[in-house]
């Protein structure tokens, strides 16, 4: 757009409340792995605007539009609007306190001519926007400065853009293009827009516009396809220029043995690494016999990465050198920032915005730092005891203090790292930036995290289920809610494999980075020992694996070859065995086609090592997952080990566990995932009767402050997503409570409006049935007498159904939860509400209505005949919608809903806004802390 000619104007934002701006405010990494802070602008950016006008003018010397805009900051100022209502906006892209980039919308019909839309790739060409769409539709611009282009700006500007327009309501993004801006509208049609001729020379474009991740057009399957959303590709590139530099400086290396500049500067040089290492030390000439720089502007050569390890209160002096440097990447493993109270607080905001306007990617501070086994870096900057092996696993951990363990036990179990990043405060480069990147990365087949909370749960969830369908996500969650509902709702839509402790993470990780999935959950066990064997079998039974009987040809084989008739499924050849008896055995169980893995069990043994070639071997020859169990010992005997290209254990090589118990659990948790892999993920449907506009409008006239909402007001809300509530009148006194019967028409309900105890029947406080005022007016004492006073609610008897409730709450760990349960008291006491994400796909609401305790209610069977569950999966649906489109909602609690055999009955629903702070973050990248 040009913005600020003579024929346009410049919109600001239609200016929300302080808060959402803030939730606006969203940094983002460019394709050269620098990033710009995304916001949207006000009055107060006015002077901004005028400088970036100007510099925009003296680079385009010949458009006398854009030297005038320039040259009267008061045709900027004039022209940037206060409080509005969601019809416009406009985002800016800073550099530290510039303005490089803008992009704007404006709704048809709502506010005048916006001008002209500029050239995503090249300022020079401009192009009219003209009067182009329908009312509800919205006009919108960009122009990015000439030295930003080239850097994906552009493209990032239209994708935020595009989300500020749906949760404002607009439908479609539409400009006209002239044909020969052919670079332009190769960028919009590489995004998702839709490309017509218009008249003359131009090109008419145009995008639909939809709420949050709700049933996708073909434009936005295109977006989200070719760009994958914010996330690529920029991010991978900035994080494999973290982990592949060319030079290191180490800020802080001490002179002294122990200290964590001096260990980092060791551990580097050690590793072999590849490139060229510089400490840094004011007070030194010489660390470890290398040459020292008093200060990083010294040093000769460009330096890619540093490592800060002085005071907390030093970092930010460090990072303006840094930037002055042009660093591209930093790893702080100073402690003293998030954990450090206000003061930490404090200068944690300060590294943030100092590596950001530096355009440099941040890991920590207090970070163990990373790993890089690559034969062409082998670079090691943390100051961690142990050293992994090279290998095929990507690990992360949130804890600095954990890292020594993970460093340990991956060589003790032959676990080998392809990286290893240790992010402590995760101020900038999250688990997300490096799922994003092992994804691509072809030295990456498994990815172990350790985590203690999400920075963005949705956007997680959205790149572990793409991740996960080709190479497993393994992880571990601590903390206090780590047991909690939602956390196993988001790793069970993501395809996340769950451990609970780290000996399960290790377990886990062995067996995917080295033996391939199993294709069932049947399993051969073979063995030296009658009593593991049957430990083996218990604890497959346990966790969900079947040890089925073999076929009557190989338990015939099997006789001849143990030497007794009740050779079967599971074999044991006794302490002795033979290891050429033991390979016959594993190989008749494999080749037997009825089984999908096998535990082998290993005891004490003359001829162990042999034993344990056989095991290997089979793995081999059978491609059937295998893994074994030496009793007492965790990791790999060097017998079960294939060498890979680094001498480490490969592909192939077989996991070994210290109890078949352990061993059991980490084949059901690949069996579990190899089942997701192999289904059907759904899709979110289209549904009908939506229309969010009202429900928009009435949001904003009620109070933020997480009460529940009027009766009146949810009706409006649900009706926006095509739901309605059961009838329903507040009373009381007898007099309104027969009035409201007379209205109604008999017969009624008659129950407490306490939510406590809306719907408990076993106390007294629901009375059905009742046919005529006598009825009525007995109810009223029958219900003081059970639960006291109180107004209550009178409602037509519904139709019979089974109980539900259905709930969408914001958990505090990972956003938007829905969960259904059977209603009434015995299920407020006993079961746990089976939950999922957002967004719901038609496949996670059947696993919501098959999978929870009772469900044979609803499914049918037995004899039992089946509820409507089809009508429920709608509701769901629509619970769904209504949340993604109003992220300002906390809570909708719809208790009960009635299923029947036909259709559902909603008897009551409650809705809860949020106060504004408490939001979740709608945009993609936010600094971890506000400044």
């Amino acid at each position: 757009m040009k913005w600020g000619s003579p024929g346009g104007r410049i919109v600001a934002a239609s200016r929300p409340a302080q808060a959402e701006q803030d939730r606006r405010v969203e940094d983002v990494v460019l394709a050269d792995g620098g990033s710009v802070t995304v916001r949207p602008l006000g009055p107060e950016d006015a002077g901004r605007l005028s400088a970036f006008h100007l510099r925009l003018s003296e680079a385009n010397p010949h458009d006398p539009d854009l030297a005038g805009a320039a040259g009267d900051p008061t045709l900027l100022t004039g022209r940037v609007v206060g409080p509005g209502s969601g019809a416009s906006a406009v985002l800016g892209a800073l550099v530290g306190d510039e303005i490089v980039g803008l992009v704007e919308y404006s709704k048809i019909g709502n506010v005048g001519d916006v001008g002209n839309v500029g050239d995503v790739v090249n300022v020079g060409d401009v192009v009219n926007v003209g009067d182009v769409g329908d009312v509800g539709d919205a006009r919108f611009g960009i122009l990015v400065e000439n030295p930003q282009q080239g850097r994906g700006l552009g493209t990032l500007l239209i994708d935020i853009l595009i989300d500020a327009a749906a949760a404002a309501g607009v439908r479609r993004l539409v400009a006209d293009v002239p044909a020969s801006s052919r670079r332009v509208l190769e960028v919009l049609r590489s995004i998702g827009f839709d490309l017509s001729p218009a008249d003359g020379a131009q090109i008419r474009v145009s995008y639909p516009v939809e709420p949050g991740d709700g049933p996708p057009s073909e434009a936005r399957s295109r977006r989200r396809r070719v760009g994958g959303g914010r996330e690529h590709p920029s991010g991978p590139r900035s994080i494999d220029r973290l982990l592949h530099p060319r030079a290191v400086a180490v800020i802080g290396a001490s002179r002294e043995p122990g200290t964590v500049g001096h260990e980092v500067f060791r551990r580097l040089l050690h590793s072999g690494f590849t490139g060229a290492v510089y400490p840094v030390n004011a007070a030194a000439t010489h660390v470890a016999s290398v040459y020292a720089y008093q200060d990083l502007a010294a040093v000769p050569a460009e330096i890619e990465l540093a490592v800060v390890a002085v005071p907390a209160q030093r970092v930010a002096e460090a990072l303006r050198a840094c930037a002055q440097k042009r660093v591209r990447g930093v790893i702080v493993v100073s402690a003293g920032f998030a954990d450090g109270g206000d003061e930490g607080q404090a200068l944690l905001a300060d590294a943030i915005r100092i590596a950001r306007d530096g355009g440099m990617r941040l890991i920590g501070p207090n970070a163990m730092g990373v790993i890089n086994t690559a034969p062409t870096t082998r670079l090691h900057a943390t100051f961690a005891v142990g050293e992994p092996p090279a290998g095929r696993v990507g690990v992360f951990t949130q804890s600095g203090a954990l890292a020594g363990t993970f460093l340990t036990d991956a060589a003790r179990r032959a676990v080998g790292f392809s990286t290893f990043v240790s992010a402590g405060d995760r101020s900038d480069v999250s688990t997300n930036d490096l799922l994003e990147y092992w994804q691509s990365d072809p030295r990456t087949d498994v990815i172990m995290l350790h985590l203690q909370s999400f920075g963005n749960p949705r956007r997680f969830a959205r790149i572990a289920r793409q991740l996960g369908r080709h190479k497993p996500v393994v992880a571990l969650k601590s903390g206090q809610e780590s047991a909690d509902t939602g956390v196993d709702a988001l790793f069970t839509s993501a395809g996340v494999v769950r451990a609970d402790t780290l000996n399960q993470l290790f377990d886990a990780v062995q067996l995917l980075a080295h033996q391939p999935l199993p294709a069932g959950r049947r399993v051969g066990i073979v063995g030296t020992s009658s009593a593991l064997a049957a430990l083996a079998t218990d604890a497959c039974r346990t966790y969900g694996l079947e040890v089925p009987p073999l076929s009557e040809e190989t338990w015939s084989d099997l006789a001849a070859l143990v030497g007794h008739r009740y050779a079967t499924n599971p074999v044991d050849l006794g302490p002795l065995a033979d290891p050429e008896r033991f390979d016959a055995a594993l190989r008749l169980v494999a080749a037997s086609g009825d089984v999908d893995a096998i535990i082998a069990l290993v005891t004490p043994h003359a001829q162990v090592d042999r034993l344990g070639a056989a095991v290997r071997q089979v793995a081999a020859d059978s491609g059937l997952p295998v893994l074994a169990s030496y009793l007492g010992q965790d990791g790999m005997p060097a017998a079960l080990a294939v060498a890979d290209a680094s001498g480490g254990a490969g592909r192939g090589s077989v996991p070994s566990y210290s109890s078949p118990e352990s061993a059991a659990l980490a084949l059901s948790r690949a069996a579990d995932h190899a089942a997701w892999r192999a289904r059907d993920h759904g899709r979110v449907p289209a549904l009908d009767h939506i229309d969010p506009d009202g429900a928009r409008a009435e949001v904003e006239r009620h109070p933020k402050n997480d009460t529940w909402l009027p009766e009146p007001a949810v009706a409006t809300l649900l009706a926006g997503v095509g739901l309605r509530a059961w009838p329903s009148i507040r009373v009381a006194d007898e007099t309104q409570a027969r009035a409201a019967a007379e209205a109604l028409g008999w017969p009624v309900v008659l129950k407490i409006s306490d939510e406590r105890f809306r719907s408990r029947l076993d106390v007294g406080a629901v009375q059905l049935g009742l046919g005529d005022p006598d009825e009525l007016a007995g109810a009223w004492r029958a219900v003081r007498a059970a639960v006291g006073a109180g107004d209550m609610l009178v409602q037509p008897m519904a139709p019979a159904g089974v109980s539900t409730v259905v709930r969408l709450r914001q958990d505090p760990t990972v956003g938007p939860l829905l969960s259904l349960r059977l209603g009434g008291a015995v299920a407020d006491l006993l079961v746990d509400p089976l939950a999922r994400t957002l967004p719901l796909t038609d496949r996670d609401a059947e696993d919501l209505i098959q999978q929870i305790r009772g469900s044979v209610l609803l499914v049918g069977g037995s004899g039992a005949p089946a509820a409507d569950t089809a009508a429920l999966a709608d509701l769901l649906h629509r619970v769904a919608r209504l949340a993604e489109e109003l992220p300002a909602i906390g809570e909708i609690l719809l208790d009960p809903v009635l299923v029947g055999r036909r259709g559902v009955v909603l008897l009551h629903a409650g809705i809860r806004l949020l106060p504004p702070e408490t939001e979740s973050r709608t945009l993609l990248r936010a600094l971890a802390v506000q400044p």
